[in-house]
């Protein structure tokens, strides 16, 4: 049978970010130094394939701290932890290597000083999230304020003081959601004082550009990540705004619902920041054993970016 022609658009930039390269890098690194087991707290990021594969070198991944032996290394996934994580890592004596994406640190960096000069903060993000966990956990109770939807921001009590307040966000937000409630934070508290630079990271700006660039010339799109990564899911959400008729979030190219794509002609693939380029090439290769498929790059932006690993595991 001849295959029907399929027009497959690729996105780009899409993929691994540099946070999570070295991520990936530091449980490799440490496994290779100390030997397994190496303990993670959290997954290291949010993919399936990515974590399983770590777990196959010896990494073994645990929830709380009080999970892990003290006589074996432990590393901070990338999403960032509690202070009191590293500090009870300290009393028991462990060896820790903290993988905190250094875009997610810079946030922390950022509510610290603006707590020592006697702000409130308001951090915008999602409840529960281990990395809005982590942000809030860099204060005392009562230091922050989480706020999701400009909705929070009109359902917020009248500050003890306007003019010491700042605002902070999570590094994984959709662009266009976090820029609603800042302006609606701006507008109700017009002296409130934000970052020097955007906290959402470039590598989530740059995937959803990517993806209102392909949104336009698709009918479909296939967002390749974890149902617990942020990134991916909003991905997914950029693209249903920008006008794509159907998009689905697929961990591996097994869990393409085929059934709903029958008819397409043309498909933008993306990939959320902690999904490897392995599963773009096996989606890719899923389509071509079903189409005849034509492949064109969507190129928005360039990255070159490049994070330094602990100077512990380079010696």
């Amino acid at each position: 049978m001849t295959k029907p022609p399929l027009k497959l658009y690729l996105a780009a930039p899409r993929g691994f970010c540099a946070g999570v390269d070295r991520a990936v890098r530091i449980v490799e690194m440490a496994i290779e130094k100390w030997g397994a087991p190496v303990y993670v707290r959290h997954e290291i990021v949010h993919n399936k394939f990515v974590v399983d594969g770590l777990r196959a070198k010896g990494a073994i991944f645990v929830e709380e701290l009080e999970e892990c032996p003290d006589d074996r290394p432990v590393v901070f996934s990338a999403h960032g932890v509690p202070k009191s994580v590293p500090a009870e890592a300290a009393r028991r004596e462990m060896i820790a290597v903290d993988a905190t994406c250094p875009l997610v640190s810079k946030v922390h960096i950022e509510m610290t000083r603006h707590h020592a000069e006697g702000r409130h903060i308001y951090l915008i993000g999602h409840a529960g999230h281990i990395e809005v966990v982590g942000s809030m956990g860099q204060l005392p109770p009562g230091a922050v304020t989480l706020v999701d939807t400009p909705a929070d921001v009109a359902a917020l009590p009248e500050p003890a003081d306007r003019a010491k307040l700042a605002f902070a966000t999570q590094t994984t937000l959709s662009v266009d959601d976090a820029a609603a409630t800042i302006d609606a934070l701006r507008a109700r508290f017009p002296e409130i004082a934000g970052p020097h630079r955007e906290d959402v990271c470039y590598a989530t700006t740059n995937r959803q550009a990517a993806v209102k660039a392909v949104a336009p010339k698709i009918q479909a799109l296939i967002v390749i990540g974890a149902p617990n990564s942020s990134n991916s899911l909003r991905l997914v959400e950029v693209g249903r705004r920008a006008g794509c008729a159907y998009a689905q979030l697929a961990p591996r190219a097994s869990d393409i619902d085929w059934r709903a794509l029958e008819g397409v002609t043309s498909v933008g693939v993306t990939a959320g920041a902690s999904a490897p380029e392995e599963l773009v090439n096996e989606v890719i290769d899923a389509f071509r054993a079903r189409y005849e498929v034509e492949v064109e790059m969507v190129e928005t932006a360039r990255e070159d970016v490049e994070f330094k690993t602990p100077r512990i595991l380079r010696i």
